[in-house]
C-alpha cells in the first residue's frame, strides 16, 4: 500500500470534520502503545571505525577506546525498559560490553567479539522468547 500524504491521513482521521478543521491550527502527538516484542535482533562486524564512530561507541564513559574489530549487536524492545533485562541477561550469557542502552526508546548495544556477541544476542532472544513470552525476531548476523 503506497503511502498516504498529510492531507489523505487527516481526511482519514478525521473523516466528516476534515471541512470543518480546514484552515485551523492542529496538534497531532503520536502515541505508541507498546506490546511484548524483540523487534530487531541483529550482530554485525564491522572493520571501519566510523561505524563504530556513528553509534556513539567512543563517547562518554567509552571516550578514548578503540572498538575497531570487535562486533556489535544491536536489539530494540517493547516495552522499552525490558532492555534493563536484556542487558543483564546478555553480560550473563557471555563477555560483552554494553555500548549503548536506552531504556527510553527501548535500544541496547552491545560489542566485544563476535563469537560472544553472537552467543549474548541468541541468548537474549531466547530468553525473552521462552521465558517471558515476548514475540521475538530472528537473530540476522552480517
Amino acid at each position: 500500500m503506497p503511502g498516504l500524504s498529510q492531507k489523505e491521513l487527516l481526511e482519514t482521521i478525521f473523516e466528516d470534520d476534515f471541512e470543518n478543521l480546514r484552515g485551523k491550527t492542529l496538534r497531532m502527538t503520536r502515541v505508541r502503545v507498546p506490546g511484548k516484542e524483540v523487534c530487531l535482533a541483529h550482530v554485525l562486524s564491522p572493520n571501519d571505525a566510523s561505524v563504530y564512530r556513528n553509534l556513539g561507541l567512543h563517547i562518554g564513559v567509552h571516550e578514548g577506546e578503540d572498538h575497531t574489530g570487535e562486533a556489535v549487536g544491536l536489539i530494540r524492545f517493547t516495552p522499552w525498559e525490558a532492555v534493563v533485562v536484556a542487558a543483564d541477561t546478555a553480560m550473563k550469557a557471555a563477555h560483552i560490553q554494553v555500548g549503548f542502552m536506552d531504556r527510553f526508546c527501548g535500544s541496547l548495544i552491545i560489542t566485544g567479539g563476535l563469537s560472544e556477541v553472537e552467543t549474548a544476542v541468541r541468548e537474549v532472544v531466547r530468553f525473552f522468547g521462552e521465558e517471558l513470552g515476548f514475540a521475538t525476531c530472528a537473530v540476522h548476523k552480517s
